[in-house]
């Protein structure tokens, strides 16, 4: 990939020139200047990428071959290299770190100077902006996009994101009328402490950095200093202070998820990671491992393995079932995106209580979601709260660098963290069903118990 990335990169300087010099006009003439300062930006990216060493990301990979098709729409006379251009803009979209985010946002720009009136131009510019969390932004360019689109149910999509983000902003708006008024009616008796009134000044200046305009990281943090400054002043028993931790709750949930009402849930309800705890709070539980031989113990009418199952409260299962009967009882199954296109993968038809789905980036754990739920499969699913419980801050947080983790070590990392079940046990977990070396090292420093059906009690 070195050579084929340097090679690449020589070819874009050839047609587009280097930064700071202009570009050299394509072959066979032709005024799309807007297109070579796009392929401009691009051998920039290049570039960076050429210095940050070797690739492993399959993601950029494909990033990179885009461009490639670009470079050569550029370079044939002639040719329309419009499409290429967004092609490029939305997998550098797919790729999902803030550089390529900005890379597509800078390629939408230079498509809405090409063609005003495409409707995949200002849709790419908008998912951008989004992307990097400029939200009233977004908004605009969703809007423009709209505006050109002709077909209703393809438009639906873009109106619950639109609506997600001006709830978003309203939450923000909401929250500073309630700081107002509260400010503008509080009385100073002068009986405060010195903690109180820092905690009042450091309010009022969380208050004044907030708005509805800024990026959503720096939003969000404003707004968690707001919260946390004006609970110090006030108590959390204040009932200004219950609401406005309420509206930074609802805000930081339309930040990471559309609305419940998103009817691409098929109807289930969305659980945190309150409501998953409340879920398995005082129970039983025990992880079953999809394996021929407890399938086939599971199945048969009467065995030992079937009743011990049967009398766990929940019952959880992890990714796709190749040996486990359809029928069999699933109170919780959990799943780990896998891949570069998780989207694809087969849908979650069977029958469960609760579905959680682990995966990052973020859009393309939504668009998972959206592309293989089921209607009424089950009847709730883990929010995006719950969707990197090992490397998310405020769960476990753990560094991303050891490696990827099954699905089951996953889901006993999360049972442990929440800290409510009753019993968690795991069955089958042997042979091809293993943990690795490290997960059943954790898992053998909290084994209470192993018996001949192969359970083990974590406590």
């Amino acid at each position: 990939m070195g050579q084929t990335l340097t090679g690449l990169l020589t070819s874009v300087r050839a047609i587009a020139g280097r930064p700071g010099t202009p570009a050299r006009g394509r072959p066979g003439g032709g005024g799309d200047q807007a297109l070579l300062t796009a392929l401009r930006l691009c051998g920039d990216h290049l570039s960076a990428l050429a210095a940050a060493g070797p690739l492993t990301d399959a993601r950029r990979t494909r990033l990179i071959a885009s461009i490639g098709a670009l470079t050569t729409a550029c370079s044939t006379p002639g040719a329309d290299g419009f499409d290429a251009l967004l092609r490029t803009g939305q997998q550098a979209l797919d790729s999902g770190g803030e550089a390529e985010a900005r890379l597509a946002l800078a390629l939408a720009d230079e498509a809405t100077a090409l063609r005003a009136r495409s409707k995949g131009a200002w849709r790419l510019r908008g998912n951008a902006l989004d992307a990097l969390g400029r939200g009233e932004e977004a908004i605009t360019a969703y809007e423009r996009h709209l505006a050109l689109q002709q077909n209703t149910a393809a438009s639906r999509d873009v109106e619950r994101r639109i609506a997600t983000l001006r709830a978003a902003g309203d939450r923000i708006d909401e929250a500073l009328t309630l700081f107002r008024a509260g400010a503008g009616t509080r009385v100073d008796t002068g009986a405060g402490t010195r903690a109180d009134t820092e905690a009042g000044t450091g309010a009022s200046g969380a208050a004044a950095r907030l708005s509805r305009h800024l990026p959503a990281a720096e939003a969000r943090a404003a707004f968690t200093d707001l919260v946390r400054l004006r609970t110090a002043e006030h108590g959390a028993g204040d009932p200004a202070v219950r609401r406005l931790a309420a509206l930074y709750a609802e805000h930081r949930r339309l930040s990471d998820r559309d609305p419940v009402a998103d009817p691409l849930l098929g109807g289930a309800e969305p659980i945190g990671v309150p409501g998953l705890r409340r879920l398995v709070a005082g129970r039983t539980v025990c992880l079953v491992a999809d394996t021929p031989r407890t399938a086939e113990q599971e199945q048969r009418s009467g065995s030992p393995l079937a009743a011990l199952i049967e009398g766990y409260d929940l019952v959880v299962r992890c990714d796709e079932a190749r040996h486990t009967a359809p029928a069999a009882r699933t109170d919780l199954h959990a799943c780990t995106l896998r891949g570069d296109t998780p989207w694809k993968g087969p849908r979650w038809d069977r029958r469960a209580g609760a579905r959680l789905v682990f995966g990052d980036p973020l859009p393309h754990w939504r668009l998972a979601l959206r592309s293989r739920l089921v209607p009424g499969a089950q009847d709730r699913v883990g929010d995006a709260t719950l969707r990197r419980p090992l490397h998310d801050p405020a769960l476990l947080g753990e560094e991303a660098g050891a490696g990827p983790a099954s699905t089951a070590y996953t889901v006993l990392r999360l049972l442990d963290f929440l800290g409510t079940p009753a019993r968690v046990d795991l069955i089958g977990f042997e042979g091809p069903a293993a943990l690795s070396p490290r997960e059943r090292e954790w898992v053998g420093t909290r084994t209470a118990n192993t018996d001949d059906t192969a359970v083990r009690t974590l406590g």
